[in-house]
């Protein structure tokens, strides 16, 4: 079995859905210009060597659907002979690809692949357009397939492990406060590639103009957060819980991308790797705990 190594890797800024920085960018747009400049550490390295494109996606339609990794191939690439192919496990979509490819390229199928995933929750909406559930689940007992999303879950671990509501607001104001002095410090400025968006508007005459604005900075981190403001936020997932818009994640948009190589291949073009991974595996629990997001 040979070795597989990721050689680069890079992300967007992480925007917010709905009012975001990246409102306005489609999906598809977003992952192959994070491609691109991943693919700029490397610039003597021919995209030719490349096998396969492996992507990540939890909600697989309209502006991200079809086969969307061969759209994504098309636009990053620029040439027609690369492959895409569209992988969904929900929120675990984009590391399932990086240890798809980790696989391919550990059994000899594959030399290099391009793995990641991209969302855009602007775009499309938790659990899609037209969410269609199998009844025959419910019938078996597994009706918490359809209600348990990840705030549910929060709930769920939050009563099974005794975790309180002044634990999660005080991880969440750490989290606020570490984020922001990494960004003050620049200390993700090397793996953020700046994506330029453009926005259609009307001026104060009301003519159509646009205008682009290049997005470098996650917009997550919110200064001036504290604890007190947290701990007056009402749950917002069940009658009685924990868990409130202020501890949990934000709906996002983003994208993030890795080159994953053989053993062999490194060796030959000189490229110092970035990180080896040795080996994936999947668990899956109950729906109640986690439902139709059990991995």
């Amino acid at each position: 079995m040979t070795n597989a190594y990721i050689v680069a890797a890079k992300r967007t800024a992480v925007g917010k859905s709905g009012r975001g920085v990246f409102r306005f960018k489609r999906p598809d747009e977003l992952a192959a210009e994070t491609i691109q400049g991943m693919l700029k550490d490397l610039p003597d390295f021919d995209k030719g060597r490349i096998d396969d494109m492996i992507i990540g996606n939890a909600m697989p339609e309209a502006e991200q659907g079809l086969n969307m990794a061969r759209q994504i191939s098309l636009l990053a690439l620029e040439r027609v002979d690369i492959p895409g192919i569209s992988i969904n496990r929900w929120c675990a979509s984009g590391l399932d690809a990086i240890g798809a490819a980790v696989a391919r390229i550990q059994s000899g199928m594959a030399q290099c692949i391009v793995a990641g995933g991209v969302e855009s929750m602007s775009y499309v909406p938790m659990g899609g357009y037209k969410p269609t559930p199998a009844y025959s689940l419910a019938q078996q007992g597994h009706e918490d397939y359809y209600w348990g999303g990840m705030g549910l879950t929060a709930e769920e671990v939050a009563n099974e492990y005794n975790v309180s509501r002044e634990e999660q607001d005080q991880f969440a104001y750490d989290s606020h406060m570490k984020a922001l002095k990494a960004q003050a410090e620049n200390r993700f400025q090397d793996q953020i590639v700046p994506i330029d968006v453009e926005e259609t508007y009307l001026d104060e005459d009301g003519k159509k103009k646009t205008r682009t604005y290049t997005v470098t900075k996650d917009e997550g981190p919110r200064q001036g957060t504290s604890l007190e403001a947290l701990a007056r936020l009402r749950p917002v997932f069940a009658a009685g819980g924990s868990v409130t818009a202020g501890n949990s994640s934000q709906t996002s948009d983003g994208a993030a991308f890795t080159l994953v190589m053989s053993e062999e291949m490194v060796n030959e073009l000189g490229i110092k790797p970035i990180a080896k991974l040795v080996s994936f595996a999947v668990a899956a629990v109950e729906p109640r705990v986690m439902g139709n997001r059990t991995y």
